[in-house]
């Protein structure tokens, strides 16, 4: 598909996954077959969809949010949440024949996690809203992420291309791509484990996080490679290449982070932020929320 004129406009819409999260504290991760004791549990907003909706207006865009819930308590929480950070919610359908999406993560002591998800209603969001035109007015990035099915994903980035807008891709948790929609990503965004499954060689430094952000840049017009504590790099047509060492912080839940990157990293684009300049602020915007410090406006 032939790339039209690029649209700036002032608005993220976020199309992807909504999840009722419950949240685990326990002094380690069970390994199989054990039973770990926790020491508490506490419900939690979720889903990579609405976590990044959520970032992306509190770091100063105007976030919108595609996607669908449950006729349920779960859905109801999750809107809520939705409507008191900000984020324009009207796109959410509520399906009346399916719960709402889920998961349960599991945080050790030392803030790592791991987590279970359950779909639910984000298998079922409707391609036919993206066909309304309010949900495309004053859009200057689609973002989306492997939480939700790719034909989903493919008539957003459609739709995005047919109107000039950019479409980010965060493709976790990791899957083939097909490449049709492949070809239709501007930006890739993609961790150390999803980007080795993507093909690149196992990453263990800013250099090999490089060398793999170069490879995937054969396929994709800009990439980014995050490599947890290491920091990250990049490769784009704009800024060609370059790494940003990752900051020095006390670790107090590594849960989220990616999606505060991305939401931080979405308001920065749409606010007019160079690649290199974007993805510096986005860095930052992870390591605070890594070190339990509220998001702060860096857009516009």
């Amino acid at each position: 598909m032939t790339k039209p004129a690029r649209l700036t406009g002032s608005t993220v819409l976020v199309v992807g996954s909504l999840h009722y999260d419950i949240v685990v504290e326990a002094d380690h991760l069970p390994r199989r077959d054990e039973t770990a004791v926790g020491s508490r549990w506490y419900p939690k907003f979720g889903g990579k969809g609405g976590n990044q909706a959520v970032s992306a207006q509190a770091h100063g865009a105007a976030a919108r949010m595609l996607g669908a819930v449950g006729a349920d308590d779960f859905g109801a929480f999750m809107r809520a949440r939705l409507q008191s950070s900000g984020v324009d919610h009207r796109f959410v359908a509520t399906c009346d024949a399916v719960a709402s999406g889920m998961s349960v993560a599991i945080m050790d002591a030392s803030g790592d996690y791991a987590a279970t998800i359950v779909s639910g209603a984000n298998l079922h969001i409707a391609p036919e809203m993206l066909q309304n035109p309010e949900v495309w007015q004053d859009v200057g990035l689609l973002v989306l992420q492997n939480e939700v099915p790719e034909a989903i994903n493919l008539a957003a980035a459609k739709a995005a291309r047919a109107r000039g807008i950019r479409t980010l891709l965060n493709a976790a948790p990791s899957r083939p791509l097909s490449a049709e929609f492949a070809r239709l990503v501007d930006v890739l965004v993609v961790n150390a484990v999803e980007a080795e499954m993507m093909g690149t060689s196992p990453i263990a430094s800013l250099k090999a996080a490089s060398a793999a952000a170069k490879k995937l840049a054969d396929r994709f017009e800009s990439v980014i490679v995050t490599a947890g504590s290491l920091g990250l790099a990049a490769w784009s047509a704009e800024d060609e290449h370059f790494s940003i060492r990752a900051e020095k912080i006390a670790v107090v839940s590594s849960h989220g982070a990616g999606d505060a990157f991305i939401g931080a990293l979405a308001a920065c684009i749409v606010g007019g932020a160079k690649f290199k300049q974007a993805c510096t602020a986005a860095s930052h915007a992870a390591a605070a929320h890594v070190a339990g410090r509220p998001a702060v406006a860096i857009a516009g």
